[in-house]
């Protein structure tokens, strides 16, 4: 038994040094000319809403999904506007056949006029039948000009009803993933209000935290590389959209618990290229930011 203390000793002695070395033992730093950070994967918000009121009838998305442009994610009741369209409809085309009549009577009212002008000439026929005849071409054209101007607005009428109900179903502007389901069918929305928030995945950020004492290395338009654990040995291509002038004390995500007290700035990555759409909004990713070209990229050591 007494053999067995000082090997335990040993071990003991061991594996304080081993967690003491985990602890103090720094991690080679990057090349100078490159800075490192990390952050979560951001991106633009798009909201889904109607530009009229209405009962929401069906949501085709939950939150998480992935959509694509076009996509139909929400449909209002239609039930009302459809009336009104089928009303509109009718009204276009009780008052398209009154211009085709109109129509019809003007042509033959410029024939008489045409012909009793003839026939006065002639010697047939009055001066005042053919100014009666001229007359009544004149009120008949006059008529078929406010028929016409009547249809224009009945078609317009029409149409604007057709766009309202189109309007009800609300498809997705772009390409993104449902980042919230705000309200659920059988709601009733007012005018503009938000059913649906979209993400675009093509215009992703990073945004990283630089430290204080390194935030006057970085300018706008520095080429960056974002590292996923997805995806670790495909890095992205970034570039440098937007250095915070205010510095703040480290948030609470930043990895690295030792630098959660330094002041940092914030920093947003833009990704140049993301049509694959591997990366999405709220994916944990590296970032190194080269800030002298001389210096050839490396990647993150933490």
């Amino acid at each position: 038994m007494k053999k067995l203390i000082p090997l335990f000793a040993l071990i003991a002695i061991a594996i304080g040094s081993w967690w003491a070395y985990t602890q103090y033992v720094k991690v080679e730093a990057l090349p100078a000319g490159l800075v490192q950070a990390n952050g979560r994967l951001e991106g633009d918000m798009v909201s889904v809403s109607s530009k009229y009121p209405g009962r929401i009838a069906r949501i085709t998305v939950q939150e998480g999904d992935t959509v694509t442009a076009g996509d139909v994610l929400v449909e209002l009741d239609a039930r009302e506007i459809e009336a009104k369209v089928r009303q509109a409809e009718q009204a276009a085309e009780a008052v398209r056949h009154e211009v085709e009549a109109v129509s019809s009577q003007c042509e033959q009212t410029q024939r008489d006029a045409q012909r009793y002008e003839e026939l006065y000439a002639e010697g047939t026929a009055t001066k005042r039948e053919a100014e009666q005849a001229e007359l009544a071409d004149r009120v008949a054209q006059e008529k078929r000009i406010a028929a016409e101007a009547q249809f224009n607005q009945a078609k317009a009428a029409y149409d604007e009803a057709c766009v309202a109900r189109d309007e009800l179903t609300l498809s997705a502007p772009s390409d993104g993933v449902v980042t919230n389901r705000l309200h659920e069918p059988g709601v009733v929305i007012a005018a503009g209000s938000p059913v649906l928030t979209l993400v675009d995945l093509d215009k992703l950020h990073l945004k990283v935290y630089v430290p204080e004492n390194m935030i006057g290395k970085l300018r706008l338009g520095l080429p960056a590389r974002v590292y996923s654990d997805a995806f670790p040995d495909e890095p992205y291509d970034a570039t440098v959209s937007y250095i915070s002038s205010r510095a703040e004390f480290t948030p609470k995500e930043v990895q690295t618990p030792d630098e959660r007290v330094k002041l940092v700035y914030a920093v947003k990555l833009s990704i140049n290229d993301n049509t694959d759409h591997r990366l999405t909004p709220g994916i944990p990713a590296d970032a190194v930011i080269r800030w002298d070209d001389s210096v050839e990229w490396a990647m993150p050591r933490w």
